[in-house]
């Protein structure tokens, strides 16, 4: 099976940047050389990944960088979404660990001398351990040591970044890690999850403030992640509680960026369930955007509830991912066209769509068509919007490789290329030779 566009799309269009994207956590391994941080502490806490797993190897990137390289470069893909591991390049005490920084240096120069830009996230969840220890992102001192580490890191990498994300996904840091607790840290409290996103988007504001002026030639931007609220029914009711949970899951991270101030939700909390917002802090929030990078995987469905004011409903007898997620491309194109006409928003950049599925290795090869057609039906969705009027400059396949997938440890692939991480052998799967082939023809067309 081939991913396929009508040749007129804007998608075939040669200025379109295709890439595919990682997280340090989740390749790297080598953990014994830098800092330990809260996802090693939650790995070793039991009961908390699905398969008693961990990082400390996972892809064994840090040593194979080389060889994916080459892998990335087969894939004739034009960028490649990196994130730096805090804890790889900074000590405790502040300096340059001189070591994992030259990781990194030699990862950009060998992509540049293969022109693959450099799209480079500064915090994808990896929190070091000792920071947490000083109370994490409930503490607002993290927002300035973030600052500070985006600081030395873009100094030191120059022009071999072509663009920066400050943070990926603060909805899972913030929610996920401190509200519910099914993410590092495990912490469980309303009013954690409120005051850590607030500190997580003013470290954001903070280190755009020095990525400006340090990488001034970069597009420098954050990654938000979007999972659309629809109602079960048309009442009143279901309509109001998806529209909470929009604001309370989804616009909560993006209105104060473009906005200066939290969505209406915000009023309905208690007071001590509040953030604590000090003066100025939204003037450090609007600082302007090169970019938005815009992460997508599926919708939810939502009816009233008198408690919660809202509560998720599973879906039943839809197309779902190997994790359990509904496939629906149509919620792709609502969302980017309702967030256009909702924001005046910067360029946008698919930094992560994909599907997990439970591919099997026969005879050498992962005949996975089923993730052929969850690409196919969203890159429709993806021309669907653009013809709507939205601006969108490139997209990334999450992921490059089947890694290291946070809760449910090695039990979910997401990758375009099979890992098998007893041997470390790679191979491309037939999802992975598809969007090759789609980038490919799209250079041949142009």
């Amino acid at each position: 099976m081939k991913l396929s566009l009508p040749k007129h799309s804007k998608l075939n269009n040669s200025e379109f940047t295709y890439g595919v994207a990682t997280a340090s956590f989740q390749i790297e391994g080598s953990a014994n050389l830098q800092l330990p941080s809260i996802w090693d502490t939650f790995c070793a806490t039991q009961g908390k990944i699905r398969d008693a797993s961990d990082g400390k190897v996972a892809c064994d990137h840090f040593r194979l960088w080389q060889e994916d390289i080459e892998l990335i470069k087969s894939l004739k893909v034009d960028a490649y979404r990196l994130s730096i591991s805090w804890g790889r390049v900074i000590n405790q005490d502040g300096s340059i660990n001189a070591e994992g920084i030259d990781f990194y240096i030699q990862l950009l120069d060998a992509l540049k001398q293969s022109k693959i830009k450099a799209f480079v996230t500064l915090y994808h969840w990896d929190l070091p351990q000792f920071i947490e220890d000083n109370g994490g992102w409930l503490n607002r001192q993290t927002a300035y040591l973030f600052q500070d580490y985006a600081d030395k890191v873009s100094l030191i990498f120059g022009d071999r970044v072509y663009s920066y994300a400050t943070l990926n996904e603060p909805f899972c840091s913030s929610y996920l890690g401190y509200e519910t607790g099914v993410h590092a840290p495990g912490l469980k409290q309303k009013s954690y999850g409120r005051q850590s996103a607030h500190h997580l988007l003013l470290a954001h504001g903070l280190a755009m403030q020095v990525l400006q002026k340090n990488a001034p030639n970069s597009l420098n931007g954050i990654v938000l992640n979007f999972t659309p609220c629809y109602p079960l029914t048309d009442s009143a009711a279901d309509k109001a509680a998806a529209s909470f949970a929009d604001e309370y899951f989804n616009q909560w991270y993006i209105k104060p960026l473009l906005e200066g101030r939290y969505p209406d939700a915000i009023n309905s909390l208690r007071d001590e369930d509040k953030p604590i917002v000090l003066k100025g802090d939204f003037d450090i929030l609007l600082q302007p955007l090169d970019y938005l990078g815009v992460n997508f995987y599926t919708r939810n469905v939502y009816q009233h509830c008198p408690e919660q004011g809202f509560e998720t409903l599973p879906v039943q007898d839809v197309p779902k991912t190997d994790i359990g997620w509904e496939i629906y491309p149509q919620a792709f194109t609502d969302l980017l066209i309702s967030l256009n006409q909702q924001y005046q928003l910067p360029p946008i950049y698919i930094t992560e769509n994909g599907a997990a599925m439970a591919d099997k290795l026969i005879d050498g090869a992962v005949n996975d068509i089923n993730r052929i057609q969850y690409y196919q039906g969203h890159l429709e969705a993806l021309d669907q919007a653009i013809e709507a009027g939205v601006n969108i400059q490139g997209y990334f396949a999450w992921s490059l490789m089947d890694n290291f997938e946070w809760a449910e440890g090695y039990l979910k692939r997401f990758g375009l290329v099979y890992v098998d991480y007893d041997t470390q052998v790679r191979t491309i799967k037939a999802s992975g030779l598809a969007y090759r082939d789609f980038i490919s023809a799209r250079h041949t067309s142009n």
